[in-house]
């Protein structure tokens, strides 16, 4: 039988309730969310006249919640109109429905009693065959499934969702010993391919894989701080990017977490737990008189952090460990990140700063070894495959580089050693794969990936790799061209992708080159070409900085020089014989979002953060998006239009800056196209996605375009709204006056310049030619460069 999900019941509102509800319909299902009753009326409804019987009133806890989930920053949907999939209700009066539903999913508060009696109902409920978990994020899965219908347990697990569930990666999958085992796989490829997930099978232990291995790590730490002898801010910088860690590092995350929940985590995984590191969760006298304060983190206002305001700025204060008083701490230096800074492989990086003879090493060494030793003492207690730790805590902490591969990177026999000499002698295990002969706990062939297996001792394919592409795995056999800021790949069947890998991927002379060299070699020897990178963003831009130093030394024709070549670049991907796929994720910027509007196709990440937002920086769009708004504005106009109106709206897309939240959104904003582009939920399959759409246009026969001649542009009737507009906007003081000169230059180059018929048919060089003059124009204005200036040194928009 082949399982299809088309409606699922949520059951429970509360952030993560909501959470998961508002995600399962970004995906297109239709969800049931309910909550329970409320027991009394509020002084608002009793003023309506309303009843306890009223819908309304019997609704309130589940639509108060989802509301303000929605209204919550980060989004969790996807575009606000997806909301609309989600249908409200209560246990008493709705949860008869979830008979019509595939999948239940129970959210409840964190009882183990009342778990069992939400499942007693749902038992009864449902339709056989249905699947139901619990987003438990520890109570025993064995324990819930007990006493319930035989098909209710062979269709019963955990699926532990992390919060927030549509931007943290993690759906740990945990079975009963009930648990068939065709659920077990359905769940981890829908976890996948549909829900864009990282998938990680884990054991019925406490707190499971992630949770147990990263409260191990933050407790522990808590513990340790003392001898340490760090300030907050000291260890947040060296327990954040710098080791591949968000940037919100330890304490800043526990602040935000709630040091109230992050203890009764800890609390939990103690009582539950008797093995080595047992001591490592108990609560510090420090921590448990900032809980007895309230002290709890953002909730409360104060945690390890503080802000306050003093002489109208804001300022950060940090918690004394010995005096629990707030004070204001230097900036943290240490000379070995320093020596890191121009490290940017994290497998390279790790030693040396495990290396460090200062303060920062003492620290490092003390943390990993002591995480090595606990994660593999941990094996296979709570999974028997390593690579399931490591997926777990980069997909549900956010680490780049989970404990084994960084042990990897840091040689296993040497640490080895070294951790025995500070008494943290690994598992037995470990000793036994080097007995082997193994030296690595991962390694990589053909493009696949592979661990080592404790039962066979030997490798072993990491499993799901099929329908996937990493560039990480095929960079040391793969690459065929490359120069400081991109890399070509031949990733198969005729198919070469470019890579970017400059500092945040920004696109200067080199990735300009790059990518012309892949066009001339895709043209030779290949069928198609794929523009993707596995960084944290696709591209943040043009190089702004060599835009400055030449504009600052009025070196003004090699400026437009530099912006010819990258027009003359997005329209060769355009108009190249074959066929260009651009694939994004996160921030795609400025020149970014150029190369994907100039791609035949776009296979958009859900969530890709696209935009041209020159216009912060006192530009508007130089490397062809300028003349492509244009472009589209004149293929999208029909008969009958109101046509100033259609102009505004993508003239703003440009004027305001604006970036989609998420790629969905960029098809309203203008920047993908409905009924071309595409967006695919799932990052892990996005490259081989990819990849097979640009062979199926090329094997269709795909024909190089011819240059457009015939673009459409509204000339003087759109000029003159915009003169209008900037000019009240500037009167009544709504923007300046430098503002008021870049509307007035990007209105002049989508409109067409001064064409007196409106619908006249120009060419898009023509276009071009009026885009470069007009960003030529502004470069050469003195409140251009100060806001360039002010990105560069500051990262900040200048408003002047």
């Amino acid at each position: 039988m082949v399982r299809r999900i088309k409606k699922v019941a949520v059951l429970g509102s509360g952030v993560m309730g909501s959470g998961i509800a508002c995600h399962f319909a970004n995906i297109g299902l239709e969800v049931l969310l309910i909550d329970i009753v409320p027991r009394e009326l509020t002084e608002a409804e009793k003023a309506k006249g309303l009843t306890i019987e009223d819908k309304a009133v019997r609704n309130r806890i589940v639509n108060n919640s989802l509301n303000a989930a929605l209204k919550s920053k980060p989004s969790p949907i996807y575009k606000k109109s997806f909301a609309k999939r989600i249908t409200t209700g209560n246990f008493d009066d709705d949860l008869p429905k979830i008979k019509d539903c595939d999948w239940v999913i129970e959210v409840v508060i964190e009882r183990l009693d009342i778990k069992q009696q939400v499942f007693e109902k749902v038992d009864k409920m449902r339709k056989p065959g249905s699947l139901v978990t619990s987003n438990t994020s520890g109570i025993s899965i064995n324990d819930m499934a007990e006493g319930k219908s035989e098909d209710f347990q062979k269709h019963f697990c955990g699926t532990h969702f992390f919060n927030p569930p549509r931007y943290l990666q993690l759906f740990e999958i945990i079975p009963s010993k009930y648990t068939d085992p065709e659920v077990l796989n359905f769940l981890e490829d829908y976890a996948g391919r549909y829900l864009g997930k990282t998938a990680v099978l884990a054991k019925d232990t406490p707190a499971f894989i992630a949770n147990r291995i990263g409260t191990f790590s933050i407790m522990e730490l808590f513990n340790k701080v003392e001898e340490y002898g760090l300030t907050i801010p000291e260890i947040d910088k060296l327990t954040g990017p710098v080791i591949g860690r968000a940037k919100s590092a330890t304490f800043r995350t526990a602040d935000v977490v709630g040091l109230d929940t992050l203890i009764h985590v800890a609390d939990y995984i103690r009582e539950s737990t008797k093995d080595e590191a047992h001591d490592a969760f108990k609560i510090p006298d420090y921590l448990q008189k900032m809980l007895d304060n309230k002290w709890l983190g953002s909730k409360t206002k104060q945690g390890f952090f503080k802000k306050v305001v003093e002489d109208g700025k804001k300022k950060f204060l940090t918690l004394d460990f010995n005096t629990l008083e707030y004070k204001e701490e230097p900036r943290p230096k240490f000379s070995v990140l320093e020596k890191t800074k121009a490290i940017d492989d994290l497998h390279k990086r790790m030693p040396v700063l495990l290396a460090d003879k200062g303060k920062a090493g003492d620290f490092y060494r003390a943390s990993f070894y002591s995480l090595f030793r606990f994660t593999s003492n941990r094996i296979p207690e709570i999974t028997e495959d390593i690579y399931k730790v490591d997926d777990a805590m980069n997909a549900g902490f956010g680490w780049k580089m989970g404990p084994f591969e960084t042990w990897d990177s840091l040689g296993v026999a040497e640490t080895v050693k070294a951790m025995e000499e500070t008494g943290n002698k690994p598992a037995q295990w470990v000793y036994d794969m080097m007995k082997a002969g193994i030296t690595s706990f991962f390694t990589a062939k053909n493009g696949r990936k592979y661990y080592y297996d404790l039962k066979t001792k030997d490798y072993k394919e990491v499993p799901g790799q099929e329908n996937k592409l990493s560039l990480a795995l095929l960079r040391d056999t793969n690459v065929v061209w490359e120069n400081n800021d991109v890399s070509i790949f031949d990733i198969g069947d005729g198919v070469l992708n470019v890579e970017f890998h400059s500092k945040m991927n920004t696109i200067g002379q080199g990735t300009l080159e790059g990518l012309n060299k892949a066009v001339d070699m895709a043209e030779a020897d290949y069928k198609a070409l794929v523009i993707s990178n596995e960084g944290d963003h696709f591209s943040a831009g043009a190089n702004v900085g060599m835009i400055y130093m030449l504009a600052v030394e009025q070196e003004w024709e090699d400026l437009n020089l530099a912006v010819q070549w990258f027009q003359k670049t997005t329209m060769r991907l355009r108009y190249s014989s074959i066929p260009v796929i651009a694939a994004p994720h996160g921030m795609a910027l400025g020149g970014g979002c150029e190369v994907c509007m100039h791609s035949d196709k776009v296979i958009a990440h859900a969530e890709t953060y696209i935009g041209l937002v020159e216009f912060g920086v006192g530009l508007i769009p130089g490397g062809g998006g300028t003349k492509e708004f244009a472009l589209r504005i004149g293929d999208e106009l029909r008969s009958g239009d109101i046509r100033t109106n259609q102009f505004l709206n993508r003239y703003l897309s440009i004027g305001q800056a604006k970036v989609s939240t998420s790629a969905y959104e960029a098809f309203d904003l203008g920047y993908l196209r409905p009924g071309v582009d595409e967006v695919i939920v799932s990052r892990a399959h996005q490259l081989a996605y990819a990849k097979k759409v640009a062979i199926e246009m090329a094997d269709k026969g795909y024909v190089q375009p011819a240059p457009r001649n015939n673009v459409k542009v509204l000339g003087r009737e759109a000029l003159g709204m915009v003169y209008v507009g900037a000019d009240g906007f500037k009167t009544g003081h709504y923007m300046s006056e430098h503002d008021g000169l870049i509307a007035e230059k990007l209105g002049w180059v989508m409109a067409g310049g001064e064409i007196s018929q409106a619908l006249t048919e120009v060419s898009e060089q023509y276009l071009l030619d009026l885009e470069r003059k007009a960003f030529m124009e502004l470069c050469m204005q003195r409140k251009t460069l100060e806001r360039i200036n002010s990105l560069i040194t500051k990262g900040k928009i200048l408003r002047n």
